[in-house]
């Protein structure tokens, strides 16, 4: 059986985005700007409101799918179409933005911990115009599988252990699981051949992944053949392991906007401008 090595290791790096919350960005920094269809990866942390209270006001969005995963806090999410609600903990967005839509992510809290992630998901170039959509997704709807003693996953997208994650109708065909091993205990995870993926240490000190320690705040870009193979080392801790079919196209962004070409950059901005998103 081919397994799944590490090519390159990443650390996230210290920023802030929208109105200054501070988070860890992983993929869309110099050491790492994307990962063919991924563009970006934040993991948000703190218990200090002071860091995340001022949320992410009302920004625009065209060419790509945001992905929200709480794993603690509330978070109110409002459009321009009038869609809303409250992202719980545990819960999941997939915002597929298309051909443009304004929305805003704001803290429903004012103390205790804002912890989870946004992931960036491009479209393919003939679907970047399509018409924007959500999946919000609670977390009573997420399965939880434990395929071997002290292995808990929960399958947000893709299938696992015969269970398939409510995220559905995704061109990119993703995988996206949260996986939680104990000390010696250990799983082997099926990735579709081709895909890309990555596998993200978010608690717990370290864990090994393909054969290797990988540290807590570390991210390991994968190769592209075989199964993932993924141990708990001394303490226990969660990997994010993400996965998905590239598009191999030209990427052209600007900002909140991700196209094919400058000319659809500008067309993009000057749409946002004249309000016809």
């Amino acid at each position: 059986m081919t397994e799944r090595s590490i090519l390159r290791r990443i650390r996230g790096t210290d920023t802030s985005d929208g109105a200054g919350v501070k988070l860890k960005r992983v993929i869309g920094q110099p050491g790492l700007d994307m990962l063919d269809p991924f563009l970006l990866l934040d993991e948000f942390r703190s218990d200090q409101a002071g860091d995340y209270i001022a949320g992410f006001p009302e920004h625009p969005h065209r060419g790509f799918e945001t992905v929200t995963y709480m794993l603690a806090g509330h978070m109110k999410h409002r459009d321009n179409h009038g869609n809303s609600g409250d992202l719980t903990p545990g819960s999941v967005q997939w915002m597929t933005a298309g051909r443009g839509i304004l929305h805003s992510e704001m803290p429903v809290q004012e103390d205790g911990l804002m912890w989870g992630f946004q992931l960036w998901v491009n479209l393919p170039a003939k679907d970047k115009m399509i018409a924007p959509r959500y999946q919000d997704i609670g977390p009573e709807r997420i399965p939880v599988v434990h395929p071997a003693e002290g292995v808990e996953v929960k399958v947000i997208a893709g299938g696992f252990d015969g269970v398939t994650g409510p995220v559905a109708g995704i061109l990119t065909q993703p995988i996206y699981l949260d996986i939680a091993v104990q000390p010696g205990a250990s799983l082997n995870v099926p990735l579709p051949e081709g895909h890309a993926g990555f596998a993200y240490v978010f608690d717990g000190k370290e864990a090994e992944v393909a054969g290797e320690p990988l540290a807590r705040s570390e991210l390991a870009v994968l190769s592209r053949s075989g199964t993932l193979h993924i141990r708990g080392l001394d303490t226990a801790a969660r990997v994010l392991l993400v996965a998905g079919q590239p598009l191999n196209e030209s990427v052209t962004r600007y900002g909140p906007f991700v196209m094919n070409t400058p000319e659809q950059i500008h067309e993009a901005i000057a749409d946002f401008r004249a309000g016809k998103f």
